[in-house]
C-alpha cells in the first residue's frame, strides 16, 4: 500500500469508498458527510482551501482503497479537522486507518494547534484509534460543527 495526495482521476472512486461505507452502516443520512456537496469532487474542494489536504492509500495496481483529510475547522485558525476517513472492507485490519492517520496527523502538525473530529459512537473500531492516538473525547460538538448526525466528538493537542 502506498498513500499519496489525492488526484483528480481519484474522485469518483474515494466517494464511492465513503458512500459504500456510510451505507454499511445505515448511515447514508443527512447531517453525514454522505450529503456534502464537495464529496464528488475532493481534490478541488481541498486544493482551494489553505492549508489543507486529502490523501488516498493505493494498492499494488495504484487502485483508491481509502482516504483521509485535513481541512481547516470553522472560524477557529487554530484547529483543523480530520476528515472523511475510509477504508475499503477488502484493505481493513492492515493497520491502514492509523497509517493514514499518521500522515494526516502530521501535516496538521505544521498549520494548527489542534485537530478536532466527529464521528458515530458505533463507529466502535475508529473511536478506539482516536483514542489510541492521543484524540480526548469531547462531550458535545465544537460550535460551527457541519455534520449534526453525529454523536461522538474528539480533539487532540498537536
Amino acid at each position: 500500500m502506498r498513500i499519496r495526495e489525492i488526484e483528480e482521476r481519484d474522485n469518483q472512486k474515494i466517494e464511492q469508498i465513503i458512500k459504500r461505507s456510510l451505507e454499511s452502516f445505515n448511515l447514508n443520512i443527512p447531517g453525514t458527510a454522505y450529503f456534502d456537496p464537495q464529496l464528488s469532487n475532493l481534490a478541488q474542494f481541498y486544493k482551494e482551501q489553505s492549508n489543507a489536504k486529502y490523501w488516498v492509500a493505493v494498492n499494488e495496481l495504484d487502485e483508491v482503497v481509502g482516504g483521509v483529510g485535513i481541512a481547516p475547522f470553522g472560524q477557529k485558525r487554530e484547529i483543523c479537522e480530520l476528515q472523511k476517513l475510509y477504508i475499503t472492507p477488502v484493505a481493513q485490519g492492515k493497520c491502514l486507518s492509523k497509517e493514514l492517520m499518521k500522515v494526516a496527523l502530521n501535516f496538521a502538525k505544521e498549520h494548527y494547534t489542534y485537530c478536532y473530529l466527529e464521528t458515530v459512537k458505533k463507529l466502535q473500531t475508529a473511536n478506539l484509534l482516536y483514542s489510541k492516538l492521543g484524540f480526548q473525547q469531547l462531550e458535545r460538538a465544537l460550535e460551527d460543527s457541519e455534520h449534526n448526525a453525529m454523536d461522538a466528538w474528539y480533539i487532540k493537542e498537536l
